[in-house]
């Protein structure tokens, strides 16, 4: 397989089925993102958190989104109920072994949390991007949502298994 095709170097790049766009498109942001967050997904996983098959289903449900969002005809359907659900019990589950939140607290501590902060904040930007398209399903929304409160309560928990405080905003 040739990896350049030289087709896209006047800005303009291709969904299933062939339809051209410009690089810039809204859907293209949104493809980008997720694909940027998948990466930073992996970069969570070599550092070794302890939930690494979930990441992996993570990362696997973000290459379903991108390419149910690159499907203009909507042949690929993106389904994340379950792992919607699994985020909110796993969510649960975490929350218990973890102090209360008083405070705001700033990205960082453990490698695993740092890495899960950095998704989290692009998930977030994911989420925006995705809910400019204005889609008629609003699954992928509530799934990016969910992702990113996971995310958030997991680096915490990583700090947790690390012990290691998480750090608190100090406002000025």
């Amino acid at each position: 397989m040739k990896i350049y095709t030289k087709t896209g170097d006047k800005g303009m790049t291709g969904l299933i089925g062939g339809e051209r766009r410009r690089k810039d498109d809204l859907l293209f942001e949104a493809i980008g993102t997720i694909d940027e967050l998948n990466s930073f997904v992996g970069v969570a996983r070599s550092v070794g958190f302890t939930k690494d098959a979930l990441l992996q289903d993570v990362q696997n449900a973000l290459f379903d989104l991108g390419s149910s969002l690159a499907d203009p005809q909507h042949l690929i359907a993106f389904e994340s109920a379950a792992l919607v659900t699994r985020f909110e019990g796993d969510i649960d589950d975490m929350n218990e072994q973890l102090e209360p939140l008083r405070n705001f607290i700033l990205p960082g501590g453990s490698p695993a949390s740092a890495a899960l902060h950095v998704c989290r904040s692009v998930c977030r930007r994911a989420e925006r991007a995705v809910i400019r398209l204005e889609l008629e399903s609003g699954e992928p929304v509530v799934f990016l949502n969910r992702l990113s409160d996971w995310l958030f309560v997991s680096a915490r928990f990583a700090n947790h298994n690390e012990s290691t405080a998480d750090i608190l905003w100090n406002s000025r």
